[in-house]
């Protein structure tokens, strides 16, 4: 079964790791603040100005001037702090976030991601994306592995215009966790009652696949 948006957050939460400086994306990656690992502490960075974005507001919590990169409400963590968005990309710029998590349209063997634009459609537009994929060694891709009409996102190569090259290690989608090396897709793991014949015919570019293959657990 294809894993819910929210699960897929979880899942990426997982991948955090105690002292680590996380940028969040607009959409899927927003939610991963909701699930951060108890016993570890991360500063979730937001590139309209918050370091220390905490978990999202209860009605009684909401504050209509505190948002993130994606305008929704925030709450802020202890130590958080608010400053401009120059101030924000020259932390990502200069390298400082360890952990950046980013949407898709499109992710090909080479690492290369396609997410700010589908010509005729009108879409939000490059945001920060373009930077983080610049400023970032550890870059996990959040997506859905096709499109509602069963039309593969992970690619031998892009279609659409690129945010940035050779640049993706990492995709997270609702059937699967893959590693991109050497020019091809490995299979880490699999969404719970997904088989691997599934997640290899919903995939164009070459996926490698080796012995068993475990469901992700939660």
């Amino acid at each position: 079964m294809a894993l819910s948006r929210e699960q897929i957050a979880q899942r990426v939460a997982q991948e955090l790791q105690d002292g680590y400086y996380v940028n969040l994306g607009i959409g899927i990656p927003t939610l991963v603040a909701n699930y951060v690992p108890a016993g570890i502490e991360v500063m979730l960075q937001s590139e309209n100005g918050l370091l220390g974005m905490g978990l999202f507001p209860t009605e009684d919590e909401v504050d209509a001037d505190l948002i993130n990169a994606g305008k929704q409400t925030v709450t802020m963590a202890a130590g958080a702090s608010l400053f401009d968005s120059a101030e924000s990309f020259a932390m990502i710029r200069g390298g400082h976030v360890d952990l950046t998590v980013l949407g898709a349209f499109e992710v090909d063997v080479e690492g290369n991601i396609a997410s700010y634009m589908i010509p005729g459609k009108l879409i939000k537009g490059m945001g920060g994306a373009m930077d983080l994929v610049a400023g970032a060694d550890n870059i996990i891709v959040t997506m859905t592995h096709a499109s509602k009409h069963g039309v593969s996102k992970l690619l031998n190569q892009c279609t659409l215009p690129l945010t940035g090259k050779g640049c993706i290690k990492k995709v997270l989608t609702d059937l699967a966790f893959i590693e991109i090396k050497n020019g091809k897709f490995h299979l880490l793991e699999r969404a719970p009652g997904v088989s691997v014949d599934e997640i290899v015919k919903l995939t164009e570019g070459e996926l490698v696949v080796n012995g068993d293959v475990p469901e992700m657990t939660f």
